[in-house]
């Protein structure tokens, strides 16, 4: 079947929706995952113990060949996912992937990506509404003639992810009506949205983010007329890494007092390190690409690269920085009844 349209959401959903097999599937087209997972992949879904199953280059087991670039972002994007929609499968990207035909028949209509987006969407519906999802390590080596734009491809998905978790959110998804007609497979409750906290913290924190950009794009416009574009990334970096980190201590995660207050300023800066590392690689490569390009196309890049570096800093506050830790109380014991007899 051809499409004039591009999109690989609009290609799957439209043939799957078209055919009348009873487990469907696709891979990438340059062939980058060995097809000796074929069976692997489809069996659970033949047997019936799963209702999607999904190739995982990030599993254990996994033997993958391509660039530092692409593994890293292929591992922030994951990370993103688990901090902000709670995903629990392990690579939501790789293309090799397969469903049973009457869950894509229930799952489909619900998709609305109709791009590279598609596979994380149909994969984070199916985990809220308590499908089970099936992971195969694989072989994949990477085509180092893609024709993919990772920066386009990357701002997409990072809307797509805030679109998702809005959704789910203010409960607009029939998640808890589809895990009922699913039910039979269902082996958890399906979460309609995700954790309250979780909630409140992301609003918290995406109020202190837009601010902080707002000042690191104002104080890079300010220093950027007397020093270099790097120096300029670095020192306006630092200066709001600081201060957010400070914000988000206290407003986001309700950390209260000085008690290991230098501990997260010193781990705000291990963040503070990888978000320079993408926007400062951000610049060079617009370097590379265009040479004497101007700031206002610096600060287009700049923000591009911070939409990045800010989704991977709410995941580390979360789940590193700022983690709650609770100890252990010791069990208490009943007492004890003996009856005589």
């Amino acid at each position: 079947m051809r499409l004039e349209v591009k999109g690989r959401g609009r290609a799957l959903k439209t043939v799957w929706s078209a055919s009348d097999a009873q487990v469907l599937a696709y891979c990438d087209v340059d062939l980058s995952t060995d097809l000796n997972a074929v069976l692997p992949l489809v069996a659970p879904l033949i047997s019936g113990h799963s209702d999607l199953a999904i190739g995982t280059r990030l599993g254990r087991g996994s033997r993958v060949v391509r660039g530092v670039k692409r593994e890293l972002i292929s591992r922030c994007y994951n990370l993103i996912l688990r901090g902000t929609l709670a995903a629990g499968f392990s690579d939501a990207q790789c293309g090799f992937k397969a469903i049973r035909a009457d869950v894509a028949h229930r799952l489909l209509p619900l998709v609305e990506d109709l791009g590279w987006f598609f596979d994380t969407e149909l994969l984070v519906l199916a985990e809220r509404a308590g499908l089970r999802i099936h992971e195969v390590p694989v072989d994949w080596v990477d085509d180092p003639d893609s024709r993919v734009d990772l920066v386009a491809t990357a701002v997409a998905d990072l809307k797509g992810v805030w679109r998702v978790g809005r959704a789910l959110a203010v409960g607009a998804l029939p998640i808890c009506e589809l895990g009922s007609q699913l039910g039979h497979r269902r082996l958890q409750t399906p979460v309609a949205g995700p954790p309250a906290a979780m909630t409140n913290q992301l609003a918290r924190f995406a109020v202190i983010g837009f601010v902080s950009t707002v000042a690191y794009l104002v104080l890079y416009l300010a220093l950027r007329g007397s020093m270099a574009a790097p120096w300029a990334n670095l020192l306006a970096l630092l200066i709001c890494g600081v201060v957010n980190t400070t914000a988000n201590r206290r407003i986001t995660f309700g950390v209260r007092g000085r008690d290991r207050a230098a501990r997260h300023q010193s781990q705000g800066l291990v963040v503070f390190a990888l978000g320079l590392g993408l926007t400062s690689g951000a610049l060079g490569l617009l370097d590379m690409v265009a040479p004497g390009a101007g700031p206002m196309v610096e600060v287009t890049v700049l923000i591009l690269a911070n939409a990045v570096a800010t989704g991977l800093r709410f995941v580390l506050f979360r789940y590193w920085v700022f983690r709650a830790t609770t100890r252990p109380t010791a069990p208490t014991r009943a007492p004890s009844t003996q009856t005589a007899a």
